[in-house]
C-alpha cells in the first residue's frame, strides 16, 4: 500500500458491496464496490460497516479490510479518516448513512442507487453535500461503460445521423431499475420528458410498482415497456436511428447493431441486415467508476454520474409513478 492511497469505508456489506465478487475468481472485472476499489491503484479499504456479524466478518477477511464496526455509531469520532465513503446498505437507511458520512468529512461519497426513497429527500441531500464540498458519484453503473460512453460520443458527433425513436424494457420498480433506464437514456439523448403513463404492475416491491410510460427527448418518442420480475430479469434498450438499430441486450452484457442494406426480396426497398453481436462493456463498469473517482479525487475530473444526475431520473420516476396510480383511480 502506498502512503497516498484513498482511505475507503464501506457501509453494507451486501452484494454491490461485495457479495457480487466474493466467489469469482481474482482477475474478473469487478461488479461490487470493494472488487473495484482493490483492484484499482490509489486505494485502500480501511473499515467496512454492518449490522450482521456474520456478514461483516466474511466481508472483511474476503477484502482484507483493516477494522469492521456493527453500525456508523461505533466508528466514533474519525473527522477526516477517510477520503470516500461507499454507502451500500439499503435504500431506507440512505439518509442516515449520508448524515454519518457528512459529519465524517469524506472528500467524496459513492452512494447507491436510489439515493432516497423520495426526489425531496435526494434534492436535500445533493444540496447539503455540495454546501459542504464534498463530491457525490451515484451508481448508476451503465454511465461509467465504456461502450455506453462511446455510444453518446458516436450519438452526439452524428455518426448515426437522427435519432427516430427509443424503447426500453425493465422490470423490478420503476425507481429502483426503471431508474438505470432512464438515466441511460438521458444520458444518451439529454433530458426526457413525460407524456403518458401507463397502468403499474407490482411485480416486486410493495412500495415502487413497475409501470409503462411514453416519454419524449425533445421530438424524439421514447416507450418504457415492462417486463415482470417474476418471470425473469430484463433490461434491455434500443435506438432507431437514421442509420441503423442499436440495441443494448442483457443489462449491457451485450449489444446487437443492424445497418440498411438493400431488400434482397423486394427491389426498390431497403432493409436491416442480420446484424452484428457484440459483446458488452459492462463488466468493465465498477472499475471505471474507480477510475473516475480516483481521478476526480486527484485532478478534479468530473464525475459521470452524480447526485444531480440521480435526481433528474428520479424526478420523472415520481412522475411516472403519480401518473400511474392517477390513471388507476380515475378508471374506477
Amino acid at each position: 500500500m502506498q502512503a497516498d492511497d484513498h482511505r475507503v469505508l464501506i457501509v453494507g456489506c451486501g452484494n454491490i458491496a461485495g457479495g457480487f465478487d466474493a466467489a469469482r475468481n481474482a482477475d474478473a472485472e469487478p461488479l461490487t464496490h470493494a472488487g473495484a476499489f482493490v483492484r484499482e491503484p490509489g486505494f485502500r479499504l480501511v473499515a467496512c460497516v454492518d449490522p450482521d456479524e456474520d456478514r461483516r466478518s466474511a466481508f472483511q477477511r474476503r477484502w482484507k479490510v483493516e477494522e469492521a464496526f456493527a453500525d456508523v455509531a461505533s466508528l466514533g469520532d474519525r473527522t477526516g479518516a477517510f477520503d470516500v465513503i461507499s454507502i451500500c446498505s439499503p435504500t431506507g437507511m440512505h439518509g442516515g448513512h449520508l448524515e454519518a458520512a457528512l459529519a465524517l468529512r469524506p472528500r467524496l461519497v459513492f452512494c447507491e442507487k436510489p439515493v432516497t426513497p423520495s426526489l425531496a429527500e435526494t434534492r436535500h441531500w445533493v444540496e447539503r453535500f455540495e454546501q459542504a464540498g464534498i463530491h457525490l458519484a451515484v451508481n448508476h453503473t451503465r454511465r461509467w461503460a465504456p461502450d455506453v460512453a462511446r455510444l453518446r460520443v458516436e450519438l452526439q458527433s452524428g455518426k448515426w445521423g437522427s435519432v427516430r425513436s427509443a424503447h426500453g424494457t425493465y422490470g423490478k420498480g420503476v425507481l429502483n431499475n426503471g431508474s438505470h433506464l432512464i438515466d441511460l437514456l438521458q444520458f444518451l439523448l439529454g433530458p426526457l420528458r413525460l407524456v403518458g403513463a401507463g397502468a403499474p404492475l407490482w411485480d416486486f416491491w410493495e412500495t415502487d410498482p413497475t409501470v409503462p410510460a411514453l416519454l419524449a427527448a425533445g421530438e424524439v418518442p421514447v416507450q418504457l415497456a415492462v417486463s415482470n420480475a417474476r418471470d425473469y430479469s430484463l433490461f434491455e434498450a434500443h435506438l432507431v436511428t437514421e442509420r441503423g438499430v442499436i440495441s443494448m441486450e442483457d443489462g449491457g452484457l451485450a449489444w446487437r447493431i443492424r445497418h440498411p442494406v438493400p431488400s434482397p426480396h423486394f427491389s426498390g426497398y431497403t432493409g436491416l441486415d442480420r446484424g452484428v453481436d457484440l459483446p458488452g462493456e459492462y463488466r468493465q463498469a465498477m472499475r471505471s467508476a474507480a477510475i473516475n473517482i480516483r481521478e476526480c479525487l486527484r485532478t478534479g475530473a468530473p464525475l459521470h454520474s452524480t447526485g444531480r444526475t440521480a435526481a433528474d431520473a428520479q424526478r420523472l420516476c415520481e412522475q411516472i409513478s403519480a401518473a400511474a396510480a392517477q390513471s388507476v383511480s380515475g378508471n374506477r
